[in-house]
């Protein structure tokens, strides 16, 4: 797979991912659902750019004080990059 230009895949056959006894590929199905995965999760975040871009709200402190924050307040950073090193976790998992 790898002589084919392919890079991440061959990762996936590494795992056992429609991978024969002999080290061939007999099911392609897990790398199509990879794709597909991947093509929705681009396309979500895509669309929520574009959202956020032309259509939300300036600020988001008067809306949803939640998800307002302050660069310099340390806690509040610390709290964002925690719940996104988790998150990162669990998809890595």
């Amino acid at each position: 797979m790898y002589e084919q230009g392919l890079i991440l895949l061959p990762h996936l056959a590494t795992l056992g991912w429609g991978v024969g006894p002999g080290g061939e590929v007999i099911d392609t199905f897990p790398y199509f659902v990879s794709g597909v995965l991947h093509l929705i999760s681009s396309a979500v975040l895509g669309f929520g750019g574009i959202y956020h871009a032309l259509l939300g709200p300036e600020t988001l402190e008067e809306s949803f004080p939640f998800f307002g924050y302050v660069w310099k307040d340390r806690n509040k950073m610390t709290t964002i990059l925690g719940i996104h090193l988790i998150l990162l976790g669990i998809g890595a998992f």
